[in-house]
């Protein structure tokens, strides 16, 4: 049971005539397009920096470990601050939260770009990227909780799809752009002033858009608030199993993802500052671009159940391919299958989640998910620093597409009794045909 500030979306039919679900069907919500859009020039920024941090750490240190390290404290802050967030998400005005976290972040990337332009102790850039990883915490469940309120529920997978889609797609832009100002001479530190500069897009988009803010409606107060997203999670089969499943592949097979630098340089031999190396990144980003696109289009005949059994097993074999590769050119080709399948695969999981959980679940629940997705990678970069260094990053992605095999099998909801799923007619997603 919930209560709104703002009124969502009318549970009537989608005030358009499009096919429910696909992402041209989410973009005639003029709300929901003017936030899209002022996100996405934000995350080209992000993307941007995301892209040369690590590189310039990787160029500094010489170390796969420091390389982890930094993407630890970036995200390391989702793990223990997701809950806290959801929690004061339905406590405060979600919009002023965002925007609040919006601006210190801003300020935190100037903070980055002095500290890199100065050669200053690497302490005082993983002080502050772990500030800006805070505020991403406190944010990300007012924002998760918010935007799909900005569409119909039956155009949740479109507007999930497209969103994934984005990140993916910034990801291409954004290490392209930071080849092109690096190749017309902007140093590091320059590209992230631009990164700071871009979060005005969204900060606008925020302070134009009247963003929907429904609360749960919860007897329980206080520190046990804190809790009320795991009993949810606990209760409802599909929603503790895809958890399960993605922490441990978030742990285990996504390794790569925060210490791309490393891989290139000692598996291909691409220098983590060259001009090939953001090429190389832009290409896997381009991948995963088509992956969650694909989703909300072309892929969306097929049921999310099918896609994650289908996508954890393409990941597998791509992750397999691209840890035994040494010459610089195949990487492109594989690295494109790659993104693909890890993009698709994570974007049907994520419209799986949404589809099982209720309006009013979102601040609660989500959290979860930033922590076991987001939250647990830089623990696996953490130790798969240290392993690069010990045996070598093959072996260490060997694992990881082993495990994402196994996951193919385990998270194969197709098998799941129907109780193990939100009902459709609290708005939970309609069972395979056939299955």
């Amino acid at each position: 049971m919930t209560t709104a500030a703002n009124t969502p979306p009318p549970a009537a039919g989608p005030p358009h005539g499009l096919a429910p679900g696909t992402a041209r069907a989410a973009l005639a919500y003029p709300k929901f397009r003017l936030v899209f859009i002022g996100l996405a020039l934000s995350q080209i920024g992000t993307w941007m920096q995301n892209v040369t941090l690590p590189a310039y750490i990787q160029d500094r240190t010489g170390s796969p470990a420091l390389v982890g390290v930094t993407i630890a404290v970036q995200l390391g802050p989702l793990l223990f601050l997701s809950i806290p967030g959801g929690a004061l998400a339905d406590k405060v005005s979600k919009q002023k939260l965002m925007l609040w976290m919006q601006s210190i972040s801003a300020l935190l990337t100037l903070g980055t770009a002095y500290f890199v332009a100065s050669d200053a102790s690497l302490v005082w850039i993983f002080i502050v990227q772990a500030g800006i990883g805070s505020a991403n915490a406190l944010n990300a469940p007012a924002f998760q909780a918010s935007m799909p309120l900005l569409v119909h529920r039956s155009d949740l997978p479109g507007a999930i799809s497209l969103n994934s889609a984005m990140i993916n797609g910034t990801r291409v832009v954004g290490p392209v752009a930071a080849a092109v100002l690096a190749a017309v001479g902007l140093s590091v530190s320059w590209i992230f002033v631009i990164n700071a500069v871009t979060y005005l897009f969204f900060i606008a988009a925020l302070a134009l858009v009247q963003m929907p803010d429904v609360k749960a409606d919860t007897l329980v107060r206080g520190w046990r608030q804190l809790g009320v997203g795991i009993s949810i999670a606990r209760h409802r089969l599909v929603l503790h199993r895809l958890l399960i499943g993605m922490f441990s592949f978030s742990l285990i097979s996504l390794i790569y993802v925060g210490l791309f630098p490393s891989v290139a340089e000692l598996n291909f031999d691409i220098a983590a500052k060259s001009s090939t190396y953001r090429w190389l990144y832009a290409t896997w980003g381009l991948g995963a671009f088509f992956g969650a696109i694909s989703v909300g289009t072309f892929l969306s005949r097929f049921h999310r159940r099918v896609l994650i059994v289908r996508g954890f097993t393409g990941y597998g074999i791509a992750l397999a391919a691209f840890s035994q590769l040494h010459d610089p050119v195949s990487p492109f080709l594989i690295g494109f299958v790659l993104g693909f399948f890890y993009f698709m695969t994570a974007t049907a999981i994520t419209t799986s989640l949404q589809l099982n959980m209720k309006d009013g679940e979102r601040a609660s629940v989500m959290p979860l998910w930033f922590m076991v997705f987001g939250g647990t990678v830089p623990i696996g970069n953490l130790i798969g620093g240290v392993l690069f260094e010990a045996i070598g990053p093959r072996a260490v992605l060997g694992a990881g597409a082993t495990w994402a095999l196994f996951l193919a099998w385990w998270l194969d909801l197709r098998r799941q009794p129907p109780s193990a799923f939100l009902s459709e007619a609290d708005g939970g997603e309609p069972p395979v045909p056939n299955s």
